[in-house]
């Protein structure tokens, strides 16, 4: 059966290691003298993201959180952002067809924005709100896996609004580099 909890514990324990030490990373995540392991999922969320922010700068937070992105179902998401982008002749045939519209995404001025109307994270239903960003960070790491591995270029992501925080919707702005091969999907056979 699919474990959120475990699965985030794991995510969390492997990026917080990569960034510093096992006993940081084992501090982190189940407290102090393995207390965490007893709280409610929604109670470990917020006092794990606590423990983090009290011992990393937030470039480092926004890092270790972008490195514990799940992988939940990103394999169905990168067959549909690949058709999208067989389907298109630039960003913004891709970003407003109906299919891209469906999936939550959409171009204005020339830019990709992704957005939710509600939280994607199946590991905070039960949290109402953050005082912080900490824990969204990881979204924008799964978004950013997502689109370098469609777009074949490295990919910036904003996060620019949070359910989680008091907003209306999730927010983020998708931003291909041209990096790699110095080139984005459209921009192959134009000057566009």
């Amino acid at each position: 059966m699919f474990d959120v909890r475990k699965m985030q514990e794991q995510a969390i324990l492997q990026a917080v290691q990569s960034a510093s030490d096992e006993e940081t990373a084992k501090m982190i995540v189940y407290g102090k003298d393995a207390a965490a392991a007893k709280e409610e999922d929604a109670a470990w969320v917020c006092s794990t993201m606590k423990r983090l922010e009290e011992r990393f700068d937030p470039d480092a937070i926004t890092e270790i959180r972008m490195n514990c992105q799940c992988g939940y179902g990103i394999d169905e998401k990168l067959t549909l952002v690949k058709e999208l982008i067989r389907d298109s002749s630039c960003m913004e045939e891709f970003g407003n067809s109906e299919r891209a519209q469906a999936a939550g995404m959409y171009c204005k001025e020339g830019e990709l924005y992704l957005q939710f109307p509600f939280c994607p994270c199946p590991a905070v239903a039960g949290v109402d709100r953050f005082d912080t960003d900490t824990w969204c960070q990881c979204t924008k790491g799964y978004s950013k896996v997502l689109f370098e591995a469609a777009f074949g270029c490295k990919v910036d992501v904003e996060l620019l609004q949070s359910i989680k925080m008091g907003d209306a919707f999730c927010l983020m702005k998708i931003i291909p580099q041209p990096a790699f091969d110095g080139i984005i999907p459209w921009k192959k056979d134009s000057n566009s």
